[in-house]
């Protein structure tokens, strides 16, 4: 029981200490912030409710709600309470009251709601004797109207967010340090969860750590663009299979300087992004991930996970074969030559 305490609390400073997490999100909080900048979110209150996670915009749409039909039944009980409709009340022989079956606070309430939102009268409607009363249901109207399309629109927004459709693009949740095409190289494995392709697809990444200029300068988080490739090329990638993206380790690259004993001991973040257009919305959207030093393995290689199958072969064209994808695998397999890591430990000697 105590291993698994210590190991869930390592796990989440681990978590805390990121940047960004693995599923994207970015672990950022702002500090001395006057609160007259709070108000700034008021102002853009659109995209402070399409941002906010959807229980409190629940809540927030149910209080709304409510409370206009209560504001509005307060107005219909004065209304009532002025035109002496009121059940306590002792109106004239003659008297015509303004909404029938409007006698007390609850019916003004029910009255109020089945106004505003269009549900029918049933025995309480209006009557054309108070000036007052038309007045007020056409304002109720109104607002109404413009309340629920609101509500639509930010539930609809919501709903079709770009983000929703990068938690179906996933990464492998390690990257592996070997060789590639005679070079040592970091690889990371992608892929695409739907059948509908990305448009003008284009990976990167970014390398944050904290260094100190030659003026003596601490800079917190300094970024260093790292440049990933794939097989197929770099942009407008045909990302209908599990891709496997490499970064080339020269001169250049600043993993150039670790080795395989230091890896584990360095202090940095790779961010990687994966920008892209979704076919069937058209929509624009990123997805990010990131790897910390002990997320990286060295002299490992990745599985297999695409091969290809005669079966389902597309009827217009017979030498056509169709992509069979396995799971992604998060668990980076050994090479399969053994002389591949007798090259990856000389050329970390060499490094």
């Amino acid at each position: 029981m105590m291993q698994f305490l210590q190991k869930y609390l390592h796990e989440y400073q681990i978590h805390r200490n990121r940047l960004v997490t693995k599923d994207g999100h970015c672990n950022i909080e702002f500090g001395h912030v006057s609160y007259r900048k709070c108000f700034a979110f008021l102002f853009d209150f659109w995209t402070t409710f399409v941002e906010i996670r959807w229980r409190y915009l629940l809540v927030f749409s149910t209080i709304f709600f409510i409370g206009s039909w209560f504001i509005f039944g307060l107005l219909w009980y004065w209304i009532a309470q002025s035109n002496m409709d009121l059940w306590w009340q002792t109106p004239p022989p003659d008297h015509m009251p303004c909404v029938n079956n409007v006698d007390g606070l609850i019916t003004a309430f029910l009255y109020s709601l089945e106004t505003q939102t269009t549900i029918g009268y049933g025995v309480r409607l209006i009557t054309p004797h108070c000036a007052g009363a038309i007045i007020l249901l056409v304002i109720q109207i109104i607002i109404g109207t413009i309340t629920n399309s609101v509500v639509c629109g930010v539930i609809l927004a919501k709903m079709s967010l770009p983000k929703k459709r990068s938690k179906t693009i996933t990464f492998s949740k390690t990257a592996v340090i070997c060789m590639k095409n005679g070079s040592l190289c970091l690889v990371i494995q992608v892929a695409n969860l739907r059948k509908t392709l990305l448009i003008g697809s284009q990976i990167y990444g970014k390398l944050l750590r904290t260094t100190v200029t030659p003026e003596g300068e601490t800079i917190i988080m300094d970024q260093v663009n790292i440049d990933f490739l794939v097989d197929a090329g770099k942009d407008n990638l045909f990302f209908i299979c599990p891709m496997t993206l490499y970064h080339v380790i020269n001169k250049t690259s600043p993993f150039f300087e670790m080795a395989v004993d230091t890896l584990h001991q360095q202090d940095f973040e790779l961010v990687v992004f994966l920008e892209g257009t979704a076919e069937s919305t058209s929509t624009s959207f990123q997805v990010r991930t990131s790897f910390i030093p002990r997320e990286i393995q060295w002299g490992f290689a990745f599985l297999p996970i695409v091969s290809r199958t005669k079966e389902g072969r597309s009827p217009t064209s017979k030498a056509r074969e169709n992509c069979k994808c396995g799971d992604l695998h998060v668990e980076p397999g050994p090479p399969s030559d053994p002389s591949a890591c007798a090259s990856v430990e000389q050329l970390s000697e060499q490094h």
